[in-house]
């Protein structure tokens, strides 16, 4: 067993900060929190006095392991760009575990993260959840399948058009997406060997049950309603992803309850449809009512900088505490793992940082870093 001792312990839970608190870790849970824990005997002890423990942050956008650090056309397993319709691939399949990125996430107190293909296709294949430390490469997989990666915008539209291909317009992306949404509604009570194709099926009526989110990329304010009209015509579970106009449709997200998943942040406006990106956007959602986590897209932002991301969010007008939900508790939430993660209380994965400084200042540094109760102190 393990004792956390001294720290200022924010909590994210109703609880809040606890001053010179205390943490009982056994095994890959937390036993206890609170200022009055007993600790016993032959635990070994972490001395937390002066600094800030937090849950571990998640991000919940990358292509962690699928775009490699250091190699280029050989480390990039990102977007495979034969077929806009790909729901059958899998990153899991893609992913380098000893890509250099998942150390840089520890330092940045990154625990967890949401890896998924890119946006080339209308659907890019199947999101997988990890962990980024564990006893072994295959035990960093927490969740697979946790989503199905579409697109709708600007990059299936710039990818197929060179190829002179369909899509090259809005509307048929839109047209493509539901296509394949009905060919597997018409799929959805036949028994597998009826189903033709069924490697490229199962995916799309796991969604069309709501078994899986829809991870959905959009980042102008005309895509986001298009996906949510498709949402409606389907029934589905759906996540926007990037959401850079999504303050613009606040009142139709909200209407559906429909989460996003907010960034890249920290970057240019590297394309038309991200003329509206600002730090200012969070504060715009929160101020809305609209639930939301931060991401970084990485390696568009290095996953080590998604506290940087937050940071600067609350330099833009974003109360403090609701910046460290959104890299902690809201994901948590949004992905359906709260009740594991998220939050430092009895019972979930002790999924923990600790800093020296407050998390959102620059100078601070993550003097440990624990997932599932395992210690990394690089």
């Amino acid at each position: 067993m393990i004792a956390i001792k001294g720290g200022k312990v924010l909590t994210m839970e109703e609880t809040g900060t606890i001053d010179d608190g205390v943490i009982l870790v056994e095994g890959e849970f937390i036993k206890a929190v609170g200022k009055e824990v007993d600790v016993p005997e032959g635990c070994q002890l972490i001395d937390a006095r002066g600094k800030y423990v937090c849950p571990g942050f998640i991000d919940g956008h990358t292509h962690i392991g699928l775009g490699e650090e250091i190699y280029r056309l050989e480390g990039d397993d990102v977007n495979e760009i034969s077929d806009p319709i790909t729901p059958q691939l899998q990153a899991l399949d893609g992913i380098n575990f000893s890509d250099l990125a998942f150390t840089d996430a520890l330092r940045g107190g990154v625990t967890r993260s949401m890896c998924m293909p890119g946006s080339a296709n209308i659907i890019g294949g199947q999101a997988v959840f990890l962990k980024h430390l564990a006893d072994s490469l295959s035990e960093m997989v927490y969740r697979q399948p946790w989503g199905l990666k579409a697109a709708l915008g600007e990059n299936p539209k710039r990818v197929y058009a060179a190829q002179k291909k369909t899509p090259r317009t809005r509307m048929a992306n839109a047209s493509l997406m539901r296509e394949a949404l009905y060919n597997a509604l018409q799929d959805m009570d036949k028994e597998e060997s009826e189903i033709k194709d069924y490697s490229k099926q199962k995916t799309l009526i796991k969604v069309l049950k709501r078994e899986l989110p829809l991870l959905l990329h959009v980042h102008r304010a005309d895509d986001i309603l298009t996906a949510l009209r498709i949402k409606d015509e389907f029934g589905l579970n759906i996540i926007i992803q990037h959401g850079t106009e999504a303050f613009k449709v606040a009142d139709e997200l909200l209407k559906r309850e429909v989460p996003v998943f907010l960034g890249p942040l920290l970057v240019n406006r590297a394309k038309v449809e991200m003329k509206e990106v600002s730090f200012k956007n969070a504060s715009r959602l929160a101020q809305q009512g609209v639930k939301f986590a931060l991401i970084t897209d990485h390696p568009v932002v290095p996953i080590e900088h998604l506290r940087v991301c937050a940071a600067l969010a609350v330099r833009e007008g974003l109360d403090e505490e609701l910046a460290l939900k959104a890299i902690t508790r809201w994901p948590a939430e949004i992905l359906g793992v709260d009740h594991e993660l998220g939050s430092i209380a009895a019972g979930k994965r002790a999924d923990l940082v600790i800093s020296d400084g407050h998390p959102f200042d620059f100078r601070s540094r993550f003097n440990m870093v624990m997932v599932d109760g395992k210690v990394w102190g690089g």
